[in-house]
């Protein structure tokens, strides 16, 4: 049972992939890592020995920040864009695009599902007698 920064990796998917799982490491990242420590890049998570992955872990703790710590991170920089003011805080604020996207048409996962336009306020249908 491999676990590396509190997540649990696929047993039967090749470490280099399987590192991908832990939340700021890259397949750039995890091909870094596995040539570092010299571990061949088709081994199964499964066949890791506990060696292995103890150092698979120390190389992550000290060397990237991953999970908890990197989430916390872009958290207080996208708290600190909003509270100075500036342009891409407010988009965050706002929950609209921050890189510049249109938002006329498309935008619609920052914006959540469409709201019907064409409603009347107040329209009666009309009854016949």
């Amino acid at each position: 049972m491999a676990r590396i920064e509190g997540v649990t990796l696929p047993y039967n998917k090749r470490i280099e992939f399987g590192l991908t799982y832990v939340f700021g490491i890259g397949i750039k990242s995890s091909r870094d890592i596995l040539e570092k420590l010299k571990i061949d890049l088709n081994i199964r998570v499964k066949d890791l020995s506990d060696d292995q992955v103890g150092a698979i872990q120390k190389e992550v703790t000290t060397q990237y920040k991953t999970e908890g710590e990197l989430r916390k991170s872009i958290s207080l920089d996208i708290r600190r864009l909003q509270e100075i003011g500036s342009y891409r805080g407010l988009r965050h604020k706002r929950g609209l695009p921050v890189r510049g996207q249109r938002t006329k048409t498309n935008a619609r996962t920052r914006k959540g599902p469409r709201r019907s336009t064409n409603i009347v306020a107040l329209k009666r249908k009309v009854t016949k007698k």
